[in-house]
């Protein structure tokens, strides 16, 4: 899986438009975005969630610690990180439609909140993307990086 900023978009949105704007992104004609899937691990150490695998397991977050203050080396791959807001997810809470999961950087959590609430998002590519321009080259990187652990994660389970 690849990872687009969105904060680059400068603002917050809800979820439908979270949505809408992953779909419609094209990064250097590269079509086909969305926003990452989650599991239903709700609360800290969830990392079977492409957000909760990106914070815990590539940034090397820990629960309860801003991704800003506790953090590795790949952390820099990935700025700005944004921790006053969550990040949504693609997924949506069956029990209730007017809930989506979303993750939030400021201490490592998966949550439920409304969807109608804003809060910032990120787009992800599932497969390879080829060679695209600076600074996008730098983002795209790094989510590579991301990728191979995801595939080497899911291959061990």
């Amino acid at each position: 899986t690849w990872l687009a900023n969105a904060n680059a978009a400068g603002f917050q949105m809800g979820w439908a438009e979270a949505n809408t704007w992953a779909a419609g992104l094209s990064v250097d004609g590269v079509d086909g975005w969305r926003l990452p899937d989650s599991d239903t691990c709700f609360g800290y150490n969830c990392t079977d969630s492409e957000m909760g695998n990106l914070f815990y397991n590539v940034l090397g977050g820990v629960a309860f610690e801003s991704i800003k203050t506790t953090n590795n080396a790949n952390a820099d791959l990935f700025s700005p990180l944004l921790t006053g807001t969550s990040y949504w997810t693609a997924t949506e809470y069956p029990p209730s439609s007017n809930l989506a999961w979303a993750f939030g950087l400021g201490g490592g959590a998966q949550l439920l909140v409304n969807k109608s609430s804003i809060s910032y998002a990120w787009a992800v590519h599932s497969g390879d993307v080829s060679a695209v321009p600076v600074p996008a080259a730098v983002w795209l990187f790094g989510s590579g990086l991301l990728g191979l652990i995801s595939v080497a994660r899911r291959k061990k389970a």
